[in-house]
């Protein structure tokens, strides 16, 4: 007896999904960029290296107090693609930001930068998987001190480093401290605290003492 096409529906979109899910397991995410942040030990430099795709050029800035772009001052820049270096063309504007130029494609673009302000932060035009990671002397835990854009995930490694990641977003903001920032922090606190002991409480208890 042959089977009516339409039982055979069953199976055969079940294929066809399968097959689906298959071929786009295959396809590469296309907001799979990745940024990748490392904060050297002196905390007044950072080295960045960003995936980039369908580009001929990048320009070196950073965000203004006003939200504007600031020239930002790089060194030692490389240009690779899976690990090979291209070469690329700067582009000194007078008072604007730099930037280099290539051959259009997808590379990975890194460089040093310097940092101020135990503060790092950076904008993309489309969502990126990003990694901060700070080394064993600067800590994000206090929120007294740090401040750390929304969404973002900390670890704190065996090594006593600490890598701060986001999955996907368009910009990030990571503000640090050390130990000596820390010890500032309880030694005011605690002023703080006898301050408010000698002008509040002690008068108050006077007070209560006389009323009775």
């Amino acid at each position: 007896m042959r089977t009516p096409n339409r039982d055979r529906r069953g199976p055969a979109f079940a294929a066809l999904c399968a097959a689906l899910v298959i071929l786009l397991a295959a396809i590469p995410a296309a907001a799979a960029l990745s940024a990748e942040y490392v904060v050297l030990p002196n905390g007044t430099t950072y080295r960045a290296a960003i995936d980039v795709t369908d580009v001929s050029r990048y320009e070196f800035a950073e965000i203004g107090i006003m939200g504007e772009n600031v020239p930002l001052q790089v060194a030692d820049v490389q240009l690779t693609v899976n690990g090979s270096a291209y070469q690329y063309n700067w582009s000194r504007p007078w008072g604007a930001p730099s930037s280099i130029e290539f051959p259009k494609g997808n590379y990975t673009i890194s460089y040093l930068a310097p940092l101020r302000n135990n503060n790092l932060q950076a904008t993309f035009t489309r969502p990126y998987q990003v990694n901060v990671t700070l080394p064993q002397e600067f800590a994000v835990s206090n929120p007294l001190l740090a401040g750390i854009s929304q969404g973002a995930n900390i670890t704190r490694q065996t090594d006593n480093t600490t890598i701060v990641q986001w999955n996907k977003t368009a910009g990030f903001n990571v503000r640090f401290y050390d130990p000596w920032h820390e010890e500032l922090l309880w030694f005011f606190l605690q002023f703080m605290g006898i301050l408010v002991l000698i002008l509040v409480i002690i008068p108050y208890m006077l007070s209560f003492k006389k009323a009775e």
